[in-house]
């Protein structure tokens, strides 16, 4: 209790409470529409953002228009005496804008992660592990681009 009474006095608040116009932040969240993004790992990316946003019940009416382009990459990694390489590294960049309803941009930024995993003999292992590393920086991603919304929103809303 006193905790919070001395943070109210500094002018801290907290991020998921209500924004600096009273409402709450979760609604302003579930606000955002997050336009489709091509792609297995970029569907990955939106599912990711709508349940966080919204908690997978639906969005109530959109203030704010989220657009995200991602890119891809793979580089080989601890390569052996012989050339083999043994593991991988998957790489996903995405630019994001908040785009409001009148048509400004009025955030945008980029989000990175790398989600090393490692190659074996059989093709299956392969697909599921890189599979398994593309999820995870899909997931990092999204919470990137979540916080920086949140934190945004928490200031203008």
């Amino acid at each position: 209790m006193t905790a919070a009474i001395s943070l109210a006095g500094c002018g801290i608040q907290p991020l998921y409470g209500t924004t600096a116009g009273g409402s709450r932040l979760a609604a302003a969240m579930a606000g955002v529409d997050i336009t489709p993004i091509p792609g297995r790992v970029g569907q990955r990316v939106r599912n990711e953002l709508i349940f966080e946003n919204t908690g997978g019940s639906g969005q109530t009416g959109t203030t704010y228009k989220l657009d995200i382009v991602i890119k891809e990459s793979l580089t080989n990694e601890l390569v052996k005496i012989s050339g083999d390489a043994k593991s991988q590294v998957y790489e996903l960049d995405a630019t994001f804008k908040l785009i409001s309803n009148d048509g400004r941009v009025v955030l945008e930024g980029k989000a990175t992660s790398r989600a090393p995993y490692e190659r074996f003999e059989t093709i299956f292992s392969n697909v599921r592990a890189r599979y398994d590393a593309e999820n995870r920086a899909a997931r990092t991603v999204a919470e990137s681009i979540k916080v920086r919304i949140a934190a945004y929103l928490s200031q203008s809303a």
